[in-house]
């Protein structure tokens, strides 16, 4: 697993392993986009088995993917509960007092299935690239230049910074800290969380002056020798083949 959590640590299949990450990220902005753009029940159902395709046919497997989306999962299961017990709608279903409305419940299942189908794009073609490799494909592609520092400084140091907050909570328990329910233990981490920010900011000052030293002029220049090839144009296009055929469906339905 990275710093930051985003990678996942499964190796994949070398058809979308030694494509550009540039061309990863476009794809994936490309299918969030006509996903979003989707909103028949069919379709979004077609997009979602294709996502799970590319999942499954990259390397990925069943089990750690249903692991990253349990979070998703739960915030999909309280909207699907909610969502067609508020909409106004003909009723679907009549539980006492309340009635499940056939529209709420048709919005919700819309709702769920652009989210799965983002969220497995997403975790396919972004979530297996390394935040560095990360930064420097978003810097090809003309991010704005603090945004891909803030990445990149962010998987640099938020080690340090996990080192820093043990070193500060170790230090409370060996003075007799013992958490519980009440208002000491909440003012103790109230005080461990202010002087982690007041020692990250000194750190980032240190760090700052020792980067104009070494002559630091706001930016980072890159050093990876990955170079776009015709495989990756040619991977470009086909993706684009079942996104063209997800809008027509979408069209025609």
């Amino acid at each position: 697993m990275s710093r930051l959590g985003l990678t996942i640590e499964q190796p994949l299949r070398p058809w979308l392993a030694k494509r550009d990450p540039r061309a990863r990220l476009l794809i994936a902005a490309a299918s969030a986009i006509a996903v979003v753009s989707l909103q028949h029940p069919t379709t979004l159902l077609c997009s979602l088995l294709l996502a799970l395709s590319l999942a499954l046919g990259s390397g990925l497997s069943l089990s750690l993917l249903m692991r990253r989306l349990l979070a998703l999962e739960a915030f999909m299961l309280i909207l699907l509960v909610m969502l067609p017990l508020s909409m106004p709608g003909d009723p679907w279903l009549q539980i006492g007092p309340f009635h499940v409305s056939d529209a709420g419940l048709e919005r919700a299942l819309v709702i769920v299935l652009k989210a799965n189908t983002v969220v497995i794009g997403l975790l396919t073609l972004v979530g297996t690239l390394e935040p560095v490799v990360l930064g420097h494909a978003l810097a090809r592609l003309r991010v704005p230049d603090k945004l891909v520092h803030l990445l990149l400084f962010t998987v640099r140091y938020i080690d340090l910074l996990a080192e820093e907050y043990q070193r500060l909570h170790t230090a409370m328990r060996a003075r007799g800290f013992a958490p519980g329910n009440n208002r000491h233990t909440w003012r103790s981490y109230g005080s461990l969380i202010g002087m982690l920010l007041v020692r990250s900011l000194e750190r980032s000052q240190r760090i700052l002056i020792a980067m104009k030293c070494r002559g630091f002029n706001n930016r980072l220049f890159l050093v990876d020798s990955r170079h776009w090839h015709p495989t990756d144009t040619r991977f470009m296009v086909l993706s684009a083949i079942p996104l063209i055929t997800l809008l027509g469906l979408e069209w025609h339905l």
